[in-house]
């Protein structure tokens, strides 16, 4: 049971332990003083959001301007989808580059995005129910998105589904846009923003 970090530095994968008997199964899919040491703070919860998507759909690629963006907590509680973090953080190390984890409810697994990271993902199967543990409400004036299918990201959707996505999401600028239309959140903002909330 550990808060893993991912490639994208900011983001991590909680695997827990799942104990299973002939009723169902128990687990714990947060765990305040792993989610702190990994982190550096509390996760402040300030919104909690569940959707429920049809097999294909494609929510995403979303994020919200820093400060104080929109810190995600991300589970799968029925069904699977693939969910992917991306670093639109200009002058990130890993600008541009993506990572995706499978979550589902076999395994149980979340994962965290800080603040300026891209987050979507798309559902693996009918009525795929996601719910967020978000650090700020929505605020529709900071929210922005990048196009999911933006050739330059590459990301690696799966080949078997069509993609559903919604009109805003079908609109989306792709990150070369987003980034000339200044959109897009700092890394070292971002940097800032997380150490102050430790202090």
């Amino acid at each position: 049971m550990a808060m893993r970090p991912l490639s994208i530095s900011g983001a991590w994968v909680y695997e827990p332990k799942v104990f299973p008997d002939g009723r169902g199964s128990f687990h714990e899919w947060f765990k305040a003083p792993l989610f702190t040491e990994a982190a550096g703070h509390p996760l402040t919860l300030a919104q909690a959001n569940m959707s429920v998507s049809s097999r294909g759909t494609l929510r995403g690629i979303h994020f919200a301007d820093v400060p104080p963006g929109q810190a995600k907590y991300v589970k799968c509680v029925r069904g699977a989808v693939l969910d992917v973090i991306v670093d639109i953080r200009t002058g990130s190390p890993t600008f541009g580059k993506w990572e995706a984890v499978r979550l589902d409810d076999r395994d149980h697994h979340a994962v965290y995005l800080s603040e300026g990271l891209g987050h979507g993902f798309m559902a693996l199967d009918d009525d795929a129910t996601v719910v967020y543990l978000c650090s700020e409400g929505y605020a529709p004036e900071r929210e922005h998105g990048i196009h999911p299918l933006d050739p330059a990201l590459g990301i690696d959707w799966p080949a078997d589904l069509a993609p559903l996505l919604s009109a805003k999401d079908e609109q989306a600028p792709t990150l070369a846009e987003a980034r000339e239309q200044g959109l897009l959140p700092s890394y070292e903002e971002c940097l800032a923003y997380r150490e102050s909330l430790g202090r």
